[in-house]
């Protein structure tokens, strides 16, 4: 086994939560702390007697945000805690007591009543729980936390800020401007900058908490009760991360409500989150594009970077799910939940926040009362036997796959076209062009098709040109299939910000031979059919966010050779070397501006044609055809990931290495 072995930075967590703060308030404060101390490539062990004091599920919420602060894990040493979590979830006492028996026996069994001993650690956190306060994050990053106490005041700022991760540059004088029209023609209906248009419950792990699910079943009733109601053109909807999740909302008899507040169950996975909120009405939409209003959305999800959650969403908020139900009623970001109302109540009277927020308390009793070992059994039981639909697919005999030429769901890749028994060994780069020059924070959801597949893009022009009606493009996730397409909605994120455009927003880039602005697709395969090659240019953490394969395949169809950043989140880098490009880290203190690097220069990389002559964290030069050159260290960090780019991927080495064996 060849690997770098991780950094482990120990987060020691003391106290306890304070009334009316739930388990996101924790885990966008947690992401925010870590976010700035830097855990890219690193594991973060939660320790301290604070541990004891929060649930499972709120540990298992936190741990799933480790894409978000960058750390490799997030880790919860096991403990009594999460004993009665596997006795809830129907284990047997047998098998509990033969865990407990065998972490104990190997010293990994934590008891947070007895004394602990100090641990060494790679470096040290500390947070107080009792510190963490109601909370949001965004407008367009999961570590830009904001308190709920703030968020007006921050809204302000960010409409009055340059175009950025906490700005939108609306000018005073239309930041006041109300647009009045009506909803489906029929309804009058209003919008501002900042008001909510999508509201949504949705993301694996928060809809799996009963703590916080339940929350916003308790703020819905509450509402409910007060004769408030979210307006009709906010989209609002829940997506449980379980069957379990359904089970206890309705057993409270809380989903009924929840329901009256326009949350009914719209089915069981990824939604609003990946970008499957779907459509706008249209006279929502209308109004939106044809007045530039920043609208907004809230969502109880992990990620809210640019263009992911809706192309008409500018500003896109992270979370709890009670939080959500509330900003549903408020129809607003720009609201101080302190002193001013959510609404009116049925006998005419102002209605605030804290008249529909409930207790600890109150969520603890709910919970006690309705999360019961027999929904868990019976969940988990049905899901061995599938449902009719699933079992009564038609599955071919043949052991290798049907290709369907005409299919525009799934299609044969060509990563083994060509492909020989002996490795091609290393490649450099020579002449290329830049396709794309970016800035720092380059996400995943920039690289990588998701969410829905807008009818001006290359990929919607594929599918019109096989027959496919726009009302049947479906998202990019459901068509990750084919390559053809999955390939075309790489670097498509509508929100993207390319220097080579000077300050243009959206997926398209400059062809440097002609001078055309063009799609990045298109620039891409004008590159490729002149047997040009091209790289990438960026900044700090490219590649940051949720682990996507795309998002390496992608830039690999396109014919990205290398690129070149001032670091990379631990994955991507790893998933480019799998799909032989070459990352490469500017030295400390240099980037392509200090360089004076503007994307425009031929770029021409020199690597050793036998792999025996490479190894990790080697230093090269690379050459610009303007006669600058700059010292970059090739970021294979193991000898694995070296075999990896000697077969031109892992993909080929599997290949190889099991023909091998044949």
């Amino acid at each position: 086994m060849s690997m770098v072995l991780p950094g482990v930075v120990g987060f020691k967590l003391s106290g306890k939560l304070l009334d009316g703060v739930t388990a996101t308030d924790l885990v966008l404060t947690v992401t925010q702390i870590l976010r700035k101390h830097g855990v890219v490539g690193k594991f973060v062990e939660f320790y301290g007697a604070g541990v004891g004091e929060i649930s499972l599920a709120d540990r298992a919420t936190i741990a799933n945000m480790s894409p978000e602060y960058g750390a490799t894990m997030g880790f919860f040493p096991v403990d009594k805690v999460t004993l009665q979590y596997l006795k809830l979830t129907g284990r047997s006492d047998e098998t509990v007591s033969m865990i407990e028996a065998y972490l104990r026996a190997n010293n990994m069994f934590v008891d947070y009543s007895e004394p602990q001993q100090e641990r060494v650690y790679s470096s040290y956190l500390h947070l107080d729980l009792g510190d963490v306060v109601p909370c949001v994050s965004g407008p367009k990053r999961p570590h830009d936390r904001v308190p709920l106490k703030d968020m007006k005041d921050d809204w302000h700022s960010c409409l009055d800020s340059k175009v950025g991760f906490k700005g939108f540059a609306v000018p005073k004088e239309t930041q006041e401007k109300v647009v009045k029209f009506l909803f489906k023609g029929e309804e009058p209906a209003e919008l501002k900058h900042g008001s909510v248009v999508i509201a949504a419950i949705t993301s694996c792990t928060n809809t799996s908490n009963p703590s916080v699910m339940l929350g916003a079943g308790l703020v819905a009733k509450k509402a409910c009760e007060l004769g408030l109601k979210v307006k009709p053109w906010v989209k609002t909807s829940l997506a449980p991360g379980s069957g379990v999740a359904t089970k206890y909302l309705q057993e409270s008899g809380l989903q009924k409500y929840l329901n009256e507040q326009g949350f009914n169950i719209v089915g069981y996975g990824c939604t609003t989150c990946i970008g499957n909120s779907g459509d706008l009405e249209k006279t929502v939409g209308d109004a939106i594009t044809e007045n530039d209003i920043v609208a907004a959305a809230v969502l109880s999800g992990n990620r809210n970077f640019e263009g992911r959650v809706h192309p008409l969403t500018r500003a896109n908020y992270l979370a709890s799910p009670p939080l959500v139900v509330a900003y549903a009623i408020a129809g607003t970001v720009n609201i101080d939940f302190d002193k001013e109302p959510i609404g009116v109540s049925k006998d005419g009277k102002d209605v605030y926040f804290r008249d529909i927020w409930p207790s600890n308390e109150e969520v603890a009793e709910v919970v006690q009362n309705n999360v019961l070992p027999e929904m868990f059994k019976s969940t988990y039981k049905a899901i061995t036997t599938g449902n009719p639909v699933w079992n009564e697919l038609a599955v071919a005999a043949e052991k290798l796959y049907s290709w369907d030429p005409t299919s525009t769901y799934i299609h044969e890749p060509p990563y083994f076209e060509g492909m020989t028994m002996d490795p091609p060994g290393p490649h450099g780069v020579k002449d290329a062009y830049c396709l794309l020059n970016f800035g720092n924070s380059i996400t995943t959801d920039h690289i990588s098709p998701a969410g829905s597949i807008n009818r001006d893009s290359p990929a919607a022009k594929y599918l019109m040109e096989r027959g496919v009606d726009s009302r049947q493009f479906n998202s990019y996730g459901s068509r990750r299939g084919n390559d053809e397409i999955m390939a075309r909605g790489t670097f498509a994120n509508i929100r993207i910000l390319n220097k080579l455009l000077n300050g243009e927003v959206g997926p398209k880039t400059i062809h440097i031979p002609s001078g055309e602005k063009l799609t990045v697709f298109d620039a891409a395969m004008k590159y490729k059919s002149a047997g040009q090659d091209t790289i990438i240019l960026a900044g700090d953490e490219y590649g940051s966010g949720s682990s996507r394969d795309w998002a390496a395949k992608g830039p690999m169809l396109l014919g990205v050779k290398a690129v070149i950043a001032k670091s990379f989140e631990r994955i991507h880098r790893s998933n480019l070397v799998g799909m032989g490009i070459v990352p490469l880290c500017f030295k400390s203190g240099e980037d392509a501006d200090t360089l004076g690097l503007t994307g425009h220069e031929r770029y021409t990389i020199d690597l050793p044609s036998s792999v025996s002559d490479l190894r990790p964290g080697q230093d090269i030069t690379v050459k610009t055809d303007t006669g600058k050159q700059f010292t970059c260290t090739v970021r294979f960090d193991t000898e694995v990931e070296l075999a990896y780019f000697n077969h031109g991927g892992i993909l080929q080495y599997v290949i190889r290495q099991l023909a091998a064996k044949q």
